[in-house]
């Protein structure tokens, strides 16, 4: 149940350019695009803070133009409350499949959309 607001295609815009390689391998583009309060829970279970992903982006996988890229499928999306979206979504990257939840917020008038949390649940091999 995608509910296509603008909210929504504007947070799926952000996931979409934070998997593309140029803005991985800037700390200012990839700036722009978390929040001061970012989290993380990665598919490792590691958890992130915005400082240890701003820092570490660069070395990450999907940073490099020429290697595995993230490959984003089953986007969904809705509007919680102003200013706050869930994204859920798989991706594929070399071989291996994650399930991903994102929020989105936007604080204030021209304010942009920055990620304030994200998770990501590796899918076993047998897809359970």
């Amino acid at each position: 149940m995608n509910r296509e607001t603008d909210e929504v295609r504007e947070a799926i815009a952000g996931e979409l350019r934070l998997m593309d390689p140029s803005v991985r391998t800037s700390r200012s583009l990839a700036r722009q695009l978390l929040d001061p309060d970012f989290v993380e829970v990665g598919a490792s279970g590691r958890q992130w803070t915005y400082g240890e992903m701003l820092a570490e982006l660069p070395e990450l996988g999907g940073a490099a133009e020429s290697g595995p890229r993230y490959e984003p499928s089953n986007f969904i999306g809705v509007l919680l409350a102003p200013g706050l979206v869930h994204l859920t979504y798989e991706t594929t990257f070399d071989g291996n499949r994650a399930r991903r939840s994102s929020l989105w917020r936007k604080q204030g008038a021209g304010a942009t959309w920055q990620m304030y949390y994200h998770q990501a649940t590796p899918i076993p091999p047998d897809g359970m």
